[in-house]
C-alpha cells in the first residue's frame, strides 16, 4: 500500500514539475505576429498586432514546414533599425524556436523582415508556417 502511495505521489509531482516547465517556457511571451511563407527564397515584411508592438526581445517559431533563417531586421518606432545575422539560428522545422532577440532601444516595433528560404514538405502543405512571438517590455512600474 505504501509503494502504492508513493508511486501516486510521485507520478503527481512529475506532473507538476512538468507543466511548470511548459509555463516557464512561455513565461511572458506572446504571438505578435504571424506569417505563411513561400518555398523558395524571399523576403517578407512583417506587421505585429496592434497593442502587441512595446516588446525587448522577439523570436521565430515555426509551426509548418522547415525554414532556414538568413537574417531578421527589425524597425522601432524612433526610426532604430537592426539586423540580426543568421549565426545561430539555422534550420527551424516545425516547433522549433530561434533564439531570442534583444530589439534596441525603448520603443514600439514598428516592423520586423525575415530573410528566408524555406524547404520541406513541399508537395504535402505548400508553405511554411512562422509565428513571431515578443516578450512583453517591463515597464518601470513593475521593476
Amino acid at each position: 500500500m505504501k509503494k502504492l502511495i508513493l508511486l501516486i505521489v510521485g507520478i503527481v509531482i512529475i506532473g507538476s514539475l512538468s507543466e511548470l516547465k511548459a509555463q516557464s517556457d512561455n513565461d511572458g511571451w506572446v504571438k505578435i505576429a504571424e506569417k505563411t511563407v513561400s518555398f523558395k527564397n524571399d523576403r517578407d515584411k512583417i506587421t505585429p498586432y496592434g497593442a502587441e508592438r512595446n516588446v525587448s526581445k522577439i523570436k521565430i517559431k515555426c509551426i509548418q514546414g522547415t525554414v532556414k533563417l538568413k537574417h531578421v531586421y527589425v524597425k522601432m518606432e524612433d526610426g532604430t533599425e537592426k539586423t540580426f545575422d543568421s549565426k545561430g539560428i539555422g534550420v527551424l522545422n516545425k516547433g522549433m524556436t530561434s533564439f531570442a532577440f534583444d530589439l534596441p532601444g525603448k520603443s514600439k516595433l514598428t516592423h520586423i523582415e525575415l530573410e528566408y528560404d524555406s524547404a520541406g514538405n513541399m508537395l504535402i502543405t505548400k508553405r511554411a508556417k512562422v509565428e513571431i512571438l515578443g516578450k512583453k517590455r517591463k515597464s518601470d512600474k513593475d521593476k
